[in-house]
């Protein structure tokens, strides 16, 4: 049986990885010529006060991370309390994980980042439909998930992929 914090983990992974992408380590995904930096007086202040400890080295930072984290901000300051509350607690539990971990979420997350629109777009409506169903219900899928063989489970990514068109996936 798995604990609480890990369900929970499972659940917000893509969450997770968004901030702890936004606020601590985004991948280059340009030159730094294509893409334009962010001048700290270019901020609005809310924005400036979130990002506060940045305020010395930010002209020192890739324009990608100034670019990220004004993203970042923003978002940030369009959260509920609640929301916020919930992301401080994903990203304690992004840094608690080990570097392996987090580098293989990275690796996943530029996967993820890679395929096409429609692409994601099927694999988040499969996600929150996921999300959507009962703990219980979550549970059993899990656990048949991981009683699989490879096999197996690459047989059931290829139904899903075959279902996907016409159910509009």
């Amino acid at each position: 049986m798995m604990s609480n914090s890990f369900k929970q983990r499972v659940q917000c992974a893509i969450a997770l990885v968004l901030c702890a992408l936004a606020l601590s380590t985004v991948a280059p995904s340009a030159r730094a010529d294509e893409t334009p930096g962010v001048a700290w007086s270019a901020l609005a202040l809310p924005q400036q006060q979130v990002l506060k400890s940045f305020e010395e080295r930010w002209s020192q930072l890739p324009a990608e991370r100034q670019a990220a984290l004004a993203h970042g901000s923003e978002r940030w300051l369009s959260m509920s309390s609640e929301q916020r509350d919930q992301a401080k607690d994903r990203f304690e539990h992004w840094r608690e994980l080990p570097p392996a971990q987090r580098q293989q979420m990275r690796e996943r997350w530029r996967q993820f980042r890679a395929l096409p629109p429609d692409e994601q777009r099927r694999i988040r409506s499969h996600f929150e439909r996921f999300r959507q169903l009962p703990p219980e219900r979550r549970e059993q899928l899990r656990d048949r998930w991981r009683q699989m063989s490879p096999a197996q489970r690459e047989r059931v990514r290829e139904r899903v992929r075959e279902h996907a068109p016409r159910h509009g996936l």
